[in-house]
């Protein structure tokens, strides 16, 4: 008996992964992903060859996955297949969980952007400064109060990282009155956040990157006890001048790609 049910289990996993990649073939077209419409199709949906072709992977290989025939295949191959068939980021982990019983990597499947629904969920949020980043505390999408606070539009990509911005950014430092303690507290959250995926090569260069920038991010990212956290800016000062101080609330989007949304609400001063 106890060599029969993982045979069993596993047989069902691999019914279960030719089930749902069949399904979501079945629910695009050629239109959908930029493929040209041919002839007449006996069946709706992308043809295997299509899929094959999309994800840059041989056909046989891709025929055998689908089959749920017994092969090894690697995260480059999964990952391509679930871009090929437009899969989202919960159908993306459902992949991985079927094909290699794990989930994708934190970073592996991360897109430019969050979906359609959090975008609209920030715009919604008007009057507060809101943004969405990922573990290596890239920001990925913000509203436009958070723009006019902290420029996001105008920067590089490569630039819109909360790290970057206050270590490396000059003029936004210029703008932070509490640098230290601000600064100092973003630091002692991530190292928190890095026990997520410490080996992470993205973070890890991040990291290396601003140890040599900044000596104070070295020593605080090398300091073992701190007592203040935060995924927010405590204090700026506007591009009116006025100085904002400020309290956060964070929420999770994707817990996959651990992205967060951080919301800021303002902090009115203390009177006397």
């Amino acid at each position: 008996m106890s060599n029969r049910l993982p045979h069993r289990s596993f047989a069902r996993t691999r019914s279960e992964l030719s089930e749902f990649l069949r399904h979501h073939r079945a629910k695009l077209t050629p239109a959908d992903v930029g493929l040209p419409t041919t002839g007449g199709r006996r069946t709706p949906g992308l043809r295997r060859e299509e899929v094959a072709l999309l994800a840059g992977v041989g056909l046989t290989w891709y025929t055998w996955f689908e089959q749920g025939r017994d092969i090894q295949v690697s995260e480059s191959f999964l990952l391509n297949v679930s871009k090929a068939l437009r899969l989202d980021d919960a159908e993306c982990c459902h992949l991985f969980l079927l094909a290699q019983q794990r989930p994708p990597p934190s970073q592996a499947y991360r897109p430019t952007s969050v979906s359609a629904r959090i975008q609209q969920l920030l715009d919604d949020l008007s009057n507060r400064p809101a943004y969405v980043f990922n573990l290596r505390w890239d920001v990925v999408a913000w509203n436009a109060a958070a723009d006019d606070l902290l420029d996001l539009g105008g920067r590089n990509p490569a630039d819109r990282n909360l790290l970057r911005m206050i270590f490396a950014d000059p003029d936004m430092r210029r703008r932070l009155p509490d640098w230290g303690e601000d600064a100092q507290s973003l630091v002692a959250q991530f190292r928190c956040d890095l026990t997520g995926t410490p080996d992470d090569p993205a973070i890890r260069t991040l990291i290396d990157d601003l140890k040599k920038l900044s000596p104070d991010f070295r020593r605080w990212m090398e300091q073992p006890d701190m007592t203040g956290y935060s995924r927010g800016i405590g204090t700026i000062v506007a591009q009116t001048g006025e100085r904002l101080r400020f309290q956060h609330e964070v929420l999770t989007v994707d817990e996959h790609r651990h992205l967060r949304m951080v919301v800021y609400f303002r902090s009115e001063p203390k009177d006397g």
